[in-house]
């Protein structure tokens, strides 16, 4: 069972938006769907994204997608976040998918549009062509054909996820599990961790060869910068390397 980490959990700041959204005020801070927060002290470079849509149990609704897009948009350009954290404001719900009694409201044209919204957004959508190429082809057709839903260590087991967790009290180890694992990356390198994670996703669409001009050209990216430079010096030194990003 995962210990509560309580020493490392301890809320620094206020859930708010973005600063640059200019919210009105801390009330309606609380009441919007998709919050940001950036963690300070030892975590700073971890930022979480809260899904506060208890209603719907953090249905994918337009308002929610259209707040949640903002932020990563804005996120992207911000080099002071290391690691991205989603998380839940819902006990109980991580994201219920699709918003169905919106989708019904929605004519086949706005259907298509909002879920090429969601796929931009979102590399789970397009399960007919993922599952496959993570568990096989017949066990992905088993899967998708019978609508089968699964524990979490069930989909451990199969490889759909890294971790499973026992719940705990608070209802939050899965949380605590991701803001461990957060903090292991957040002392790397962050241009090489950005570009190990381009090499990956860009690689995997492609034949072998092709994967290692990406992986390529993703290194010669790294090669110029500050931390490759301090990464050899710690190791020459003995010592814990300080990347800072540049």
């Amino acid at each position: 069972m995962l210990r509560p980490l309580t020493s490392a959990l301890r809320l620094l700041r206020p859930w708010k938006p973005l600063q640059t959204r200019g919210c009105a005020s801390d009330e309606a801070a609380r009441g919007r769907e998709i919050q940001v927060r950036a963690l300070e002290g030892p975590d700073q470079g971890i930022t979480e994204i809260l899904m506060n849509r208890p209603r719907a149990r953090n249905a994918l609704g337009n308002v929610f997608v259209s707040e949640l897009l903002e932020a990563l948009a804005q996120l992207r350009e911000d080099r002071q976040v290391r690691v991205l954290l989603f998380r839940s404001a819902v006990k109980g719900v991580f994201c219920a998918g699709a918003d169905l009694k919106e989708r019904e409201q929605m004519s086949e044209a706005e259907v298509e549009v909002f879920v090429q919204r969601l796929r931009g957004m979102m590399t789970e959508i397009g399960g007919t062509q993922r599952l496959p190429r993570c568990l096989g082809v017949a066990l992905a057709k088993e899967l998708i054909f019978t609508g089968r839903r699964l524990s979490g260590t069930q989909a451990q087991v199969l490889g759909l996820v890294n971790h499973a967790v026992a719940q705990n009290e608070e209802g939050n180890a899965a949380y605590h599990r991701a803001r461990a694992l957060a903090q292991e990356i957040l002392p790397q390198a962050p241009i090489a961790v950005r570009l190990s994670k381009v090499a990956i996703d860009r690689g995997m669409e492609v034949d072998i060869a092709s994967g290692m001009a990406i992986e390529g050209i993703c290194y010669a990216q790294n090669i110029p910068t500050q931390d490759r430079l301090e990464g050899m010096a710690a190791f020459r030194e003995k010592r814990p390397p300080k990347f800072v990003g540049k």
